[in-house]
């Protein structure tokens, strides 16, 4: 799937979808600079400026969010109240390349970037926030792993079939007694010979009940601590591998929740992951790429509730002309922009350093944190604007509030993001 082809796929899905009113834009119209235009970076997409995205993100941005104006937010409300899986938007998004953006074209991917990865999440959770943590989990926690450390024979057989958004996949670190200490796991994997065996349980993971790929970390050498563990890819359904009640959550109610549970549970010797003992780092690896999903996920939220906010302030009338005419009204809008451009500016710069190639383990933690409160603060103000109508279910900001609060907690507490950004800073001083 070459970037010719992906562009001639975006325009012709950009074409295609209808034109709606209800207009998304947060940005002022951006200009990018002839010499920008002029550059282009290792993948021939374009640098990013501050003045502009690339033009194939650009496009990537547009479609996606007419994607989200037709299909997702015309869903979000019902499937927030059923909890029904979107199975029909997800086989879309994959068929526009959304369910694998940076895994190479070689293995069915759109063969895009972080960045624009970040750009194509922020619309669709700015559409649907459930349909969003589906596309997060699978391309950063289930194919980021295989991506990076799957062998050519793993990728053919477990990365491939789930870029079409035909099939999802799951990723497996958190358990019930460990929390934040993924450096805990109390699976385990005893080598039998030609296979191993799995036995343990995982708490809170993200697609469990339509996954049908599952990467989990497990212990393989109890002495060595945290470098004893190891990661492994297991198909779904395997014997021995079950699965728990799905959790009633407070947001996200559309992607499933539960424990999965491994009794038993055997597998080939080749399903392991890089090496034994390499299953800690590829879990804090995947999780700095996963931050910078989260953080997308979260500026999705938060852009939604704030459209709500511009929207009905405009068209509430009280003392005789809109809310939005009112000093107080419109110290929260500015403040809800504020937050919002400097999360995304911290985003935009989190994903240009893992293009480029560079650390940024405590840029994605930061992008993360920036872009998670802030979609708790914008919603919360967001009610705030509406009043009584921000607290009933009619309008979508009650359902952004609930939505946002996950995004604080999951993939890393905000608490630890500010130990993971404290440990670095104090480190680039030399402490």
């Amino acid at each position: 799937m070459s970037l010719t082809y992906i562009g001639r796929t975006l325009l012709r899905h950009h074409a295609r979808l209808p034109i709606i009113s209800r207009s998304l834009s947060l940005s002022f119209p951006r200009l990018q600079t002839p010499e920008a235009a002029e550059c282009e970076d290792d993948y021939g997409l374009g640098v990013a400026s501050f003045t502009d995205l690339p033009e194939i993100h650009q496009m990537l941005k547009d479609t996606c969010r007419q994607f989200a104006e037709a299909e997702l937010w015309p869903i979000a409300g019902a499937i927030d109240k059923s909890g029904e899986y979107p199975e029909s938007q997800i086989q879309k998004m994959g068929e526009l390349g959304l369910m694998a953006i940076d895994i190479p074209e070689e293995y069915g991917g759109a063969g895009l970037n972080a960045l624009a990865y970040a750009v194509a999440l922020t619309e669709i959770s700015r559409g649907c926030a459930s349909a969003g943590v589906i596309m997060s989990a699978n391309n950063s926690l289930y194919l980021g792993p295989l991506k990076y450390f799957g062998n050519h024979e793993q990728k053919e057989k477990y990365v491939t079939p789930f870029t079409t958004g035909d099939k999802i996949g799951c990723f497996c670190l958190s358990e019930p007694g460990n929390g934040s200490d993924a450096g805990a796991a109390s699976t385990t994997a005893r080598d039998d010979g030609d296979h191993w065996v799995l036995n343990g349980t995982k708490a809170w993971i993200t697609n469990s009940y339509q996954a049908e790929g599952v990467v989990v970390f497990a212990t393989t050498d109890k002495q060595q601590k945290h470098k004893g563990i190891s990661a492994f890819v297991v198909p779904k359904p395997t014997e021995g591998l079950s699965l728990g009640k799905k959790e009633d959550k407070l947001g996200i109610r559309a992607s499933a929740t539960s424990n999965v549970i491994f009794e038993d549970c055997r597998i080939p010797k080749e399903n392991l992951l890089g090496a034994p003992g390499m299953g800690f780092k590829i879990a804090m690896m995947t999780l700095d790429s996963g931050r910078i999903g989260i953080a997308a996920q979260a500026l999705g939220i938060a852009k939604n509730a704030f459209d709500t906010a511009i929207e009905y302030s405009s068209k509430r009338t009280s003392f005789g002309s809109p809310i939005s005419k009112l000093q107080m009204i419109q110290s929260k809008i500015a403040d809800m922009a504020l937050k919002i451009e400097m999360s995304e500016l911290m985003l935009f710069k989190a994903a240009s350093l893992k293009d480029a190639g560079r650390p940024f383990t405590k840029e994605a933690a930061m992008a993360k944190l920036a872009c998670s409160e802030t979609a708790t603060y914008v919603a919360h103000q967001s009610i705030q604007v509406l009043g009584g109508m921000g607290y009933v279910s009619d309008m979508p900001v009650e359902r952004n509030y609930r939505d946002a609060r996950i995004t604080e907690i999951y993939e890393g507490t905000s608490e630890i993001q500010r130990l993971v950004i404290a440990g670095n800073v104090l480190k680039e001083y030399g402490y």
